[in-house]
Formats: structure tokens, sequence, C-alpha cells
């Protein structure tokens, strides 16, 4: 089924508000309040009006086919007038009452009811159950039954939120953020978050687009949803909560434990190009600065302040999130002396003291100055005292001086407070009309700013999405492991399957030194199921005593290792095959020096995600020693990610991958095949 048509819905010209509660009451009230101009009508079936719009007892009594329904009524009643409303062609509906899928484990019909609600529904696009609704403030429209802290805008951002309480809160926000849509969600029992989000960027008037996400609905649709952004010219900025459930109900690695749900959404979104923040505050301020300049190029800015404190604790929480303070260019510096004098140390973050303040020609020419090399954001670190105690006065001539720089020079230019409550939501917005960033806040600013900064374009590979009959499968043992990812190209050690009384001939035809090791165990070394390094028989034959049992694999030994690499895949329900990259060995879970991608994965995005690593100087030779073979460590990953392609399974570890000079090597490997059973290919 192709993606409904949401216009009605989202951008109605006649609203029909059904009940009679408390809730519908308000619903009308915050259509009025908003100045929603079109026919609005209310439907119950024994009163006469309802917040004191005339009502008629049911649907099918509307004057006309309304284009958006609010129906607060119980969630019995509920799939009863949306069945209504879709025979009479109504354009959409949002349902507020609770009580379906969410709540089946207590009720124990509610899946049964959800399931009514969408055979109800048919085409006609509905919002929720379990939905506050959407406000429109671009045509004047509140299917809304709270209050809400926003204002009609003729342009700005949208935020689609899951959580009706996160989006009140957002509603109230006094930063200066233009919103365009407030829109929440619900179950998503039929419209979802990435089918609501293409229609809001379809809208010219919307000019980027914040997602709450506790889950993504479907992953086609959300990297359609990417494209479509990108293609728009618009940018995604995402904060991702919650821990979506593995597709798998055990482990049988280090790698699951590395590759969680969170690991695949970040993995998610930085391949689709969506900006990720970790908090609300973060969301909001990269927000304004994708609503006024869009995606930064890089995170290198300019930051100028009239105190010393405030230069130290910009370059010290900027460093931490990630932006970066680029050398005073010789025309900077030329600049900035001919407006500081002598006397002021020209830095990067710059303290230009207070020598000019009040001196509006003096430091419209500092921040000009600040604005002449390449950076990505010129910043002006300034907070204003609070109006009920303190005049203003005397801080307005440097808000001048900065919009009169910003007009003179195309760069994006910022206002960044030391604490959120230094800049009033009316200068926030008088800035914004100049064309000036206001920001609230050093870390939730800072935050934003590199989380926007160098966005990359969604990869055009589809992802490999997980078999909708996924099964826990079997597990393959390390011989059978091995066995199967050699035929996609997966380099092993020589290696045979011995019983006690073959070792020492064993011994002898793979040659010295070797690695004893139980077969069958999955975590060998924690079990003392493993020995290295043995360089005559009666070595082995001691090692295989102590390890008991009849069963091993004698291997050569990989020497000459400069580092050792994790290489695992973990099949997420929620956002496909995720590919961790990690130090490997005995001491993954102590390092958790781990990067996520997801597959298919191109050879280069594996190069950079090496570079990610907190290891990665040992694969480029570490204080004079050897390099490893990067050409043979990217083969390696690219040969799991072949079987995985063919393949399907659950999941897969390989650790350690030991990266030597000329090669690399998977000493150890372990695979659950999610339903099917790959020993065949051995």
């Amino acid at each position: 089924m192709g993606a409904r048509d949401l216009t009605r819905l989202l951008t109605p010209r006649s609203i029909a508000v059904i009940g009679g509660g408390t809730w519908a009451g308000n619903v009308i009230a915050e259509c009025r309040k908003i100045g929603f101009s079109g026919p609005l009508y209310a439907v119950h079936p024994s009163r006469d009006e309802v917040a004191g719009v005339r009502a008629v007892p049911s649907v099918n009594d509307l004057p006309e086919a309304v284009d958006a329904a609010f129906v607060g009524v119980n969630r019995n009643a509920t799939v009863d007038v949306v069945r209504d409303l879709a025979a009479r062609g109504a354009g959409g509906a949002v349902c507020f009452a609770s009580g379906f899928l969410e709540a089946d484990a207590e009720t124990g019909d509610g899946a049964d009811l959800q399931a009514a609600l969408l055979s109800a529904a048919g085409d006609m696009p509905i919002l929720g159950p379990n939905c506050y609704g959407f406000i429109n403030y671009l045509d004047g429209v509140a299917l809304w039954p709270d209050q809400h802290g926003g204002r009609p805008v003729d342009r700005g951002v949208a935020i689609l939120t899951q959580s009706s309480n996160i989006a009140i809160n957002l509603s109230m926000q006094r930063r200066g953020l233009p919103l365009a849509y407030l829109v929440t969600l619900g179950n998503q029992a039929q419209t979802g978050l990435s089918e609501v989000a293409q229609a809001l960027l379809a809208d010219p008037r919307v000019t980027a687009l914040g997602l709450h996400i506790e889950g993504i609905d479907d992953l086609r649709g959300f990297e359609a949803l990417a494209h479509a952004a990108y293609d728009a010219g618009k940018a995604i900025v995402a904060l991702k909560v919650g821990a979506s459930e593995q597709a798998q109900a055990a482990t049988i690695s280090h790698t699951a434990s590395l590759a969680g749900s969170a690991a695949g959404a970040t993995a998610l979104l930085r391949r689709l190009g969506i900006a990720q923040v970790g908090s609300l505050d973060t969301m909001l301020e990269a927000l304004k600065i994708l609503h006024v300049a869009g995606p930064l190029p890089h995170a290198g800015i300019v930051s100028a302040s009239c105190s010393g404190g405030e230069a130290s604790l910009m370059a010290d929480i900027g460093a931490a999130a990630g932006v970066t303070y680029p050398p005073l260019s010789e025309a900077q510096q030329t600049g900035l002396r001919a407006a500081l004098g002598p006397h002021v140390a020209l830095a990067n973050p710059l303290d230009y003291h207070t020598y000019i303040w009040g001196d509006e020609a003096a430091m419209q020419a500092c921040f000009g100055a600040m604005m002449t090399a390449d950076v990505a954001l010129g910043v002006l670190v300034l907070d204003l005292p609070r109006a009920d105690r303190c005049a203003p006065d005397d801080w307005m001539p440097t808000v001048r001086a900065l919009c009169a720089a910003r007009a003179a020079q195309s760069r994006p230019m910022a206002v960044l407070t030391s604490l959120p409550e230094g800049l009033p939501e009316e200068v926030s917005q008088d800035l914004l009309a100049a064309g000036i960033i206001p920001m609230h806040g050093m870390d939730p600013a800072l935050q934003a700013i590199a989380a926007v900064a160098d966005m990359r374009t969604p990869d055009p590979q589809q992802l490999l999405l997980p078999p909708g009959d996924l099964e826990e499968g079997v597990v393959l043992h390390e011989a059978e492991a091995k066995a199967a990812l050699v035929h996609y190209g997966l380099t092993v050690p020589r290696r045979l399957e011995v019983t006690r009384d073959q070792l020492a001939q064993a011994a002898q035809e793979l040659g010295y030194p070797l690695v004893l090791k139980t077969a069958g165990l999955a975590h060998k070394s924690e079990a003392g199921g493993v020995a290295l390094n043995l360089t005559t028989v009666e070595a082995v034959e001691q090692a295989a005593q102590a390890m008991g049992g009849q069963a091993f694999l004698l291997e050569q030994m990989v020497t000459g290792a400069v580092a050792e690499l994790l290489i695992g895949v973990t099949c997420d329900a929620a956002h496909g095959y995720v590919l961790t990259l990690a130090a490997g060995g005995v001491t993954t879970e102590l390092l958790q020096d781990s990067t996520q991608l997801l597959i298919p994965a191109a050879r280069a995005d594996v190069a950079t995600a090496l570079d990610r690593l907190r290891i990665a100087p040992l694969l480029y030779g570490f204080r004079g020693k050897p390099a490893a073979d990067l050409n043979s460590i990217l083969d390696a990953v690219m040969a799991v990610q072949d079987y995985v392609i063919a393949k399907r399974p659950s999941e897969i570890d390989i650790n350690p991958l030991i990266c030597a000079p000329h090669m690399a090597v998977a000493a150890d490997a372990l695979i659950k095949t999610g339903g099917h059973d790959d020993r065949s290919d051995s």
C-alpha cells in the first residue's frame, strides 16, 4: 500500500470534535484560541451543544465530510465512530482513547480492539490511538485536548514525538524556536512516524524536523524519510530513547553485550545522515541552528566573550562536545588587533575584555573580524541580566553590534548564553529575525553544534532487514563456524579436529607453535579450554590432559600480532543487522571500545569506523611498532558481511581477529544460525 495522503488531516478546513467530556471541550477551546477559521462541528448523541458549539447526534448527521476529526470517546465507541467517519469520506482522525494494544496485557482484548480499529479506518488516516493529536501553528489548527505554549508562525520546524506529555513540555519552550507543527503519534497503529514525518517535510514552510523516538516503526519507511529529507534540503535531528527488544532471546558471544539496541540506533541514524542528540535541550538548540543556517559544514567555530572565565568554559565544554576552535588566521588577527588595540591577547576562544563595552562601532568591527576565516559558525557569548531586577540597557549595544556584523557578511552567527535563562524569549525572537541563532546554555548549545556539523548523505544502499521468521537457530561452534566463513573469504589458521589419540600425529602435520582448544565450548578461555604457544608434542598432550575430554581443535598459532579486534554481527529487529567492530581478545568487556555500522556497509565506511576505535593507533603502528595490514582486516570484515547477506544468521562473533603486519586471521569464531543449519557449508 502506498503512503496515505495526510493533507486534509494535517491542514484541515473543517473539523469535527466527537465526544462531550472535558477533553472534547478543550479541543474546541484550543481551536478557537489558535484562530481556526473553518467550520467547527460537535458530535454528541444526547447533548445540544459542546463547549458552545451546536452538536449533532452522530457522524452521519454532520453537514459535510470533515477534513479532520478529534475522536474523544471511549475505546469501544472509538471503533464505531472511526468506521462512520471513513464511510462519510472524512480526511482523517485523531484517536484519543487508550486501552488498545498498549494495554493488551491488562485488558486481554487490546490487540483485538486495535485490529478492529484498523479495519474500521480502512484507507482513512488515523493518528493514535492513545494520542493527544497535533497542532499546526502555520494554519491555526489545534486538534489538541490540553494547553500548549506555541503561537502562530509563518515558517518553522516540525517536531514529532511518541509522548504527549513531552509534546506539551516542548511547546512551552521559551527559546525563540518557531514551531510549525507539533505532532504526537501514540500507538502508531496505522500511521507511523516515518509516514507523518514525510508529510510534514513536504510542507515548504517547514525548515527542519525534530524526532523524539521511542521505537522505529518501519525501517524501510525510515530510510525513505531520510532520503526525502535530503532531497528536500531539510535536515533531521533525533533523540532516540528506550531499549528495543533484540531479535535473539539469548546471546552466545561478547558481541551482543556491545551491540545493544542503543548502538544499533546510533548506527542507523549515522548511516541515514540524521543528527543524534542526547537530550531535549540539545534537540531544541540543534533545531534552531538548522532553522537558521541548515547543517554546518564542520564543527570549527570562533567564539568571543568579554570574560576569560567564559572563554575557558567554552574551550573545555566545546572540546568535550566535539567542537573545535581553529587558530586565528592572520586576517582575523589583523582585524581584531585594529578593533581591540594592543592589550588584548588574541586567541580562539577570544576574551575581548571590556575595553570596547558599549562602543557599538568597535564591537561591530570586532565581531566582523572574527568571521574573516572559514569558520562554520561565529559565536558571541552573552548573558543578559534578569529583567525583573536589572535594566538590560547596557547590554543592548552588544546585541545591536552583532546584528550589524551579521548583516555585513554571509556566514552564520549565534548568541550563546552560559546559562539557559540568560536570553529572554523576546530577545531570542529579535535575534532570529536578524538571522542570528539564539542559543541557550553552553552544554546543550555546543553539543548541538557538534551534532549538526558535517552531516553525511544518507547511504544509498538499502539496509539488510531481518527475516520475519527469524528463529533462534543452532550454535555453530568454532570449527563449524570457521568452515562456514572460509567459503566467504575469511582467513583462519590451519587446523585439524582431532581426538586425544590423534594429537601427536596432528601436531607433527601442522608444525609448531600450536594452539589447543577444547571442542564445542563457546567461551573457552574463561573455562580453561585454550592452551597457547605449544612447541612440543609433550606440551600438547599435557594441555589436553589438563583440559579433559576427548575432542579437540588443534591449530597453528598466529604470531606477530600488533592488535586484536572483535568482528561481530547481531540481528536487531528494530534496526537491522548491526556490525560491531571492537577491541578484541580477553579485554573486550574491559575496554568497551567499540563502534557499530549497519549491513550492508561500504568498505570505506568500515575503514572510517575502525578509525573511531581508541585502539586505532595500534593498527597504524604505535610508537615505532609495525602497522597492521589494514586491507586484510577490511577483507575479513567484508567476508563476514558477505556471509550475513547470504545466510541471515542471528549472531556472529569473531574474537579475536589477530591483526599482524601481513595478515588478519580469525583465531576464534561462533555463529548462531537463525533457524537454519550451516554445517553443510563446511
